[in-house]
């Protein structure tokens, strides 16, 4: 019988890497974040994006501009959405509460970087884009989901091991694609794409982490002690 974890093992082997991990990609995502609340360094970024801006137009092509489009659709909350209800309603099926748990927090967290943040900073999209866009810039919606979505997959889906972490790696880049492929289609910044996949990341691998120590705690306290 399931006891609440996926597969019958542990959501992680290590939370107390994953808490150092999460803090680092915190750290990075929030470098925009904090330096696009300051005029002068806000100036600077925003010069290192309409630099890449250009370059993504000359790099303009049409089979990479289909390749775009297809990210923008699987990055859209037409794709995104389904998966987040499929996901936690197989979880509930299958009784794993820890990996529901994680679910929930990670998925209701990256949420909560979009558009709350978005309307904050109220930052203007770049100019031309190549696919419609909507609301403000600043961070990428796309970008944030993706990656959020993307690595929480593997850590519900996959067992804590080597398999994993190979499929972790694929789902970074599969979140970097993502973000890459905003730019080139101009409906981002670089920075806010860089900004929304580290914070993406850093909220699966924070809530993951999140989970398992209060799993491990519940367990067994003076364990939980003894690793602190």
């Amino acid at each position: 019988m399931p006891d609440g974890r996926l597969g019958e093992r542990p959501l992680l082997r290590n939370h107390p890497l994953a808490w150092r991990l999460s803090l680092i990609l915190w750290i990075v995502g929030g470098l925009p974040l904090v330096g696009l609340a300051f005029d002068p360094t806000a100036e600077l970024i925003q010069r290192v994006d309409m630099r890449v801006w250009e370059f993504a137009v000359d790099l303009e092509t049409d089979a990479g501009v289909a390749l775009a489009t297809v990210f923008d659709f699987i990055g859209s909350s037409w794709v995104t959405v389904p998966i987040m209800v499929v996901v936690g309603a197989f979880l509930i099926w299958r009784r794993h509460w820890e990996s529901l748990w994680f679910w929930a927090i990670a998925m209701t967290a990256s949420q909560l970087l979009i558009g709350p943040v978005k309307a904050l900073y109220a930052r203007p999209r770049p100019l031309l884009p190549l696919v419609p866009t909507s609301s403000y810039s600043f961070p990428s919606g796309h970008a944030v989901a993706g990656a959020a979505v993307a690595v929480s997959l593997v850590i519900v889906l996959v067992p804590a091991g080597p398999e994993r972490r190979n499929l972790e790696i694929v789902a970074v880049a599969f979140a970097g694609l993502m973000a890459l492929s905003r730019v080139f289609l101009r409906a981002h910044w670089l920075s806010d794409v860089g900004a929304g996949g580290a914070l993406g990341v850093a909220v699966a691998v924070g809530a993951a982490a999140l989970v398992h120590y209060v799993d491990d705690w519940r367990r067994d306290p003076r364990r939980v002690g003894r690793a602190g």
